[in-house]
Order: structure tokens, then C-alpha cells, then sequence
């Protein structure tokens, strides 16, 4: 595990307030981090993907506040710089992926290349 002093992956306000809800009412996401990896698949070639898990030895740890963002070093080198967003909105809310080092984004938001 390596802790870092900047983020690979910045959350916004909303989306920090979303994680914690998420951790604080699901009993199963207590005492785990957020995961933010990539993989292959989606209509764009690579999606990504969040779930909460343990800290592995190789992973990038960021500390927002009370939450633990987790990223591997693959996934890294696709969304450094990338920023998490949610939104409340009623047609196409839910988290997003803001990121500058996709060369293209499906309308879903959830796969680039």
C-alpha cells in the first residue's frame, strides 16, 4: 500500500457525501474503502468500476476525510486526474466519471477509450 499526498481520482462534494451515506447505512461497505478501478469491457473499450473492499499491499490509498479511496497502479494510469461526480437528478443521476485522459466517452458515461 502506498498513501498518497495528492489523489489520482478527486471526489467531488456530492459524490464524498453519497460514499458516506453508502458507508454509513450498508453494514456490509463499514470499515472498507471506496475501490475506483478499470476494466476492460463497455461499448467504448474500458468502463469503470467502484465497489468497497479491503486494501490491498499494491494499491494507491488516498484519505478524503473518513473515506479511504483505493486505486491499483493499471487503473491508475488510465484515470489520473480524473474527477468523481454524483448527481441527484432524476434522468441520468447516479455517480459519473469526469475524465480529461479519455479520448472518447459513451453517452452512458460509464465506458471510454
Amino acid at each position: 500500500m502506498t498513501k498518497l499526498e495528492e489523489p489520482v481520482v478527486k471526489l467531488t462534494n456530492s459524490a464524498l457525501i453519497e460514499v458516506n451515506n453508502l458507508i454509513t447505512n450498508t453494514e456490509d461497505y463499514k470499515n472498507k474503502s471506496l475501490r475506483i478501478f478499470v476494466e476492460s469491457g463497455g461499448c467504448s473499450g474500458l468502463q469503470y468500476g467502484m465497489t468497497f473492499d479491503e486494501i490491498r499491499d499494491d494499491d494507491l490509498v488516498y484519505e478524503y476525510e473518513s473515506v479511504s479511496v483505493v486505486i491499483d497502479n493499471f487503473s491508475a494510469n488510465y484515470i489520473k486526474d480524473a474527477e468523481l461526480d454524483y448527481s441527484y437528478e432524476l434522468m441520468g443521476g447516479g455517480f459519473k466519471f469526469n475524465n480529461p485522459n479519455a479520448a472518447s466517452t459513451c453517452g452512458c458515461g460509464k465506458s471510454f477509450n
